[in-house]
C-alpha cells in the first residue's frame, strides 16, 4: 500500500501542459518507427522481412544498458535546473538528428542499408533514453496523491494522442505524398518533417516543466548497482507492472508494424492505414477524462482489465476483415482504440504510484533507475513486436520487393498479414489481463477519524 503524505500537491494547470507536450516525443518516436520502418525496408531497401525485423529490434536490446545508466545519472543530477531536466534538454538536442538520419541514408540496398539503418536507429535509441526516461520519472515526484497522478497524467495521454494522430496521420500521407506507396525522397522529407516536429516538442517540455513541484525523496540513493538491483528485485509491485507493460506494449507493437500491410494487403489501399491510425488515436482524445472516471471508481487495477478486455475484444474482432469489409476493420479498430487509450493511461499511473511509493518506504530518489529499468524493459519486450512480426511474414512467404519492382504476394502472405495483425496480438492481450489480477498496489486508506472526549 501506498503510505499516506501529509499533504497533497496539486500540480499547476500550466506545468501539466508544459509536461504533456513533451509526449509528442514518445508518441512520434513510437508510432512512426513502428509503423514505417519495417515496410520501409522490406519495400524500398529490398532488406528481406527477417533481417528487417532485428534491425527494428536490435538497437532496443542497448536500451537494457542505457536506460537504468541514464535513470542513475539524472537520479545523481544535482543542478538548478534539477536532476531531471538538463538530459531531457540533452535529449531534444540530438534526437531530431538522428531520428532524420535513419530516413535520409546514402543509395543502399539489402544489408548494407539494413546496416545503415540500424546504426542510426541504434543512435536516435540512445538520444530518446536522455529525454524519456527522467522524462518518465517525473510525475512520482510531482505530487503525493494517488488520484492527482491519473489527473496528471491525462494531459501526457492527451498529447500522446495527438502526437500519435499526427505521426500516424502526417508521417504516411507524407511519406506516400507521390504515390500509393510513396519513394525514397517522399520518407526523407517525412523523416526531416517529424524531426523538427520532435525539437519543438521536447524543447517545449524542458523549459515547461520549469515551475514543476518536487516532492519525492530529496537524496538520491548512493548504493551500487548491486544493492539498487537487489532492492528493486524485491518490489513486487515494480516486478509486475514491469511484466504487464511488456505484454501489453508487445502487442502494440506487433499492430502498428503490421498495420501498412494490413492496409495494404487485407484492405486493398495502403492509404487507409492513415484512416485506419485515426479510428485508433481518436479514442485518446476524447476518452481520458472517462478513464479517470472508471480509474477513481473501480481503482486502477479494475480500470486496467476493462480497458485490456476493450483492447483484446476489438483486436480480436478485426479478424473477421476479410468477411465484412474496410468499415467494419475501422469501426474494430476504434474499439481497440478506446482500450488503449486506458491501458496507456493506467499503466503511466501506476508506474508512478509505484516510484511514488518506493520513495516513501526507502527514503531514497531512484525514480530515475525504476523509470529506467522499466523503460529498457518495455521497450525491448516490445521492439520484439516487428521481429515477431517479420518472421510471421517469412513463414507466410512473403517477398520483398522495391517499388520498381512491386511482386504478387501469394495467398498466405496475406494470411500471415492478418494473423500478425489481429490473432497473435489479441492472444497476448488477454494474457495481460491475467497478469493484471496479481497487481496490488492500492490507494492508501482515509486516515481514522480522531477519538472523542
Amino acid at each position: 500500500m501506498i503510505a499516506p503524505a501529509a499533504a497533497v500537491t496539486t500540480v499547476p494547470r500550466s506545468v501539466r501542459l508544459g509536461y504533456g507536450v513533451g509526449s509528442f516525443c514518445t508518441a512520434t518516436v513510437g508510432a512512426v518507427p513502428g509503423l514505417l520502418l519495417l515496410y520501409y525496408m522490406t519495400n524500398f531497401l529490398a532488406v528481406p522481412a527477417w533481417l528487417a525485423g532485428v534491425v527494428v529490434t536490435a538497437p532496443k536490446v542497448w536500451d537494457l544498458v542505457v536506460n537504468p545508466l541514464v535513470g542513475r545519472w539524472s537520479d545523481r543530477t544535482r543542478s538548478r535546473l534539477g536532476p531531471r531536466r538538463p538530459w531531457m534538454l540533452a535529449g531534444a538536442l540530438t534526437l531530431p538528428v538522428a531520428f532524420f538520419l535513419v530516413f535520409a541514408g546514402p543509395s543502399l540496398r539489402g544489408v548494407p542499408a539494413a546496416l545503415y539503418v540500424g546504426a542510426c536507429f541504434m543512435a536516435a535509441a540512445t538520444a530518446y533514453a536522455l529525454f524519456e526516461v527522467p522524462y518518465k520519472a517525473m510525475p512520482g515526484e510531482m505530487t503525493h496523491d494517488y488520484h492527482e497522478r491519473t489527473s496528471l497524467l491525462q494531459w501526457r495521454m492527451i498529447f500522446i494522442g495527438a502526437g500519435t494522430a499526427i505521426s500516424g496521420v502526417l508521417a504516411p500521407a507524407i511519406a506516400g505524398s507521390q504515390g500509393a506507396q510513396g519513394t525514397l525522397a517522399s520518407y526523407r522529407m517525412m523523416g526531416l518533417t517529424i524531426a523538427v516536429i520532435l525539437l519543438l516538442a521536447m524543447l517545449g517540455a524542458f523549459f515547461g516543466t520549469a515551475r514543476a513541484p518536487m516532492t519525492g525523496a530529496p537524496e538520491p540513493d548512493r548504493g551500487g548497482w548491486r544493492e539498487q538491483f537487489a532492492a528493486i528485485k524485491g518490489n513486487s509491485a515494480f516486478l509486475w507492472i514491469t511484466v504487464l507493460a511488456c505484454t501489453q506494449m508487445l502487442a502494440v507493437s506487433m499492430m502498428l508494424a503490421a498495420a501498412p500491410y494490413f492496409a495494404a494487403y487485407t484492405l486493398g489501399d495502403p492509404r487507409s492505414t492513415q484512416t485506419l491510425f485515426a479510428a485508433l488515436v481518436g479514442p485518446m482524445l476524447l476518452t481520458m477524462p472517462l478513464w479517470v472516471r472508471l480509474a477513481r471508481r473501480f481503482d486502477k487495477r479494475g480500470a486496467m482489465i476493462l480497458a485490456a478486455l476493450m483492447f483484446g475484444g476489438g483486436t480480436a474482432a478485426a479478424m473477421a476483415t476479410p468477411l465484412f469489409g474496410a468499415l467494419y476493420a475501422h469501426v474494430a479498430i476504434l474499439l481497440v482504440g478506446v482500450g488503449i487509450a486506458g491501458v496507456q493511461l493506467l499503466l503511466f499511473s501506476m508506474l508512478a504510484d509505484v516510484v511514488a511509493a518506493d520513495a516513501a518506504e526507502t527514503g531514497k530518489r531512484r525514480a530515475g533507475v525504476l523509470t529506467g529499468l522499466w523503460t529498457a524493459i518495455e521497450s525491448g519486450v516490445s521492439s520484439f513486436g516487428a521481429l515477431i512480426f517479420g518472421i510471421i511474414l517469412s513463414i507466410g512467404g512473403f517477398v520483398e520487393s522495391e517499388p520498381s519492382r512491386p511482386v504478387r504476394q501469394p495467398e498466405s502472405a496475406v494470411t500471415a498479414v492478418l494473423v500478425g495483425q489481429t490473432t497473435v496480438p489479441a492472444v497476448i492481450i488477454f494474457i495481460s489481463v491475467l497478469i493484471t489480477l496479481k497487481y496490488r498496489l492500492r490507494p492508501p486508506a482515509a486516515p481514522a477519524p480522531a477519538a472523542s472526549g
